[in-house]
């Protein structure tokens, strides 16, 4: 996020280093994902918190699609919070793009679940109110079309 996004706000890349705690360490942060949240608002401020609130997966109705409440779920927290939009695509970008990295079934359910956001990674990150530079987009939006592709090619060839 620093080199590529030229983010200079301490609080927004300490958020982006934690982006995962809450989800990968609750039982060290508290036990509880509200108890994480709080125990990072103590240590990193109440910004970087809630910017780590917005980025972390909340529990999923198990009658439900899981993938399309995590697509609800980044449409409906994004939508709120513009620097974690850029946390979010920051981490959505790199595991899209590295997705060729990955093997096994693992492969095809990501594609399965990350290709439908692309769209709302690029109207996201195309407001006005993202707070990041016309050339900063522009390269984002490369990285998603990239994403797309190696998406679209795992897809169509299962």
């Amino acid at each position: 996020m620093v080199h590529h996004y030229e983010v200079r706000d301490v609080d927004v890349i300490v958020a982006g280093l934690l982006h995962d705690s809450v989800e990968d360490h609750p039982d060290g942060l508290g036990g509880s994902t509200e108890a994480a949240l709080a125990t990072l608002a103590e240590r990193f401020g109440e910004r970087t918190a809630r910017r780590v609130a917005a980025v972390t997966n909340p529990e999923y109705d198990p009658d439900r699609d899981k993938h399309e409440q995590y697509r609800e779920h980044v449409a409906e927290s994004l939508d709120r919070e513009p620097w974690a939009r850029v946390i979010k695509v920051s981490d959505f970008t790199d595991n899209g793009v590295g997705l060729i990295h990955t093997t096994g079934a693992k492969v095809l359910s990501s594609a399965r679940k990350y290709r439908p956001l692309v769209p709302v990674f690029r109207e996201l990150i195309g407001r006005t109110d993202t707070p990041l530079s016309r050339l900063v987009k522009q390269h984002i939006f490369g990285q998603l079309d990239k994403a797309d592709e190696r998406f679209r090619a795992i897809l169509d060839n299962p």
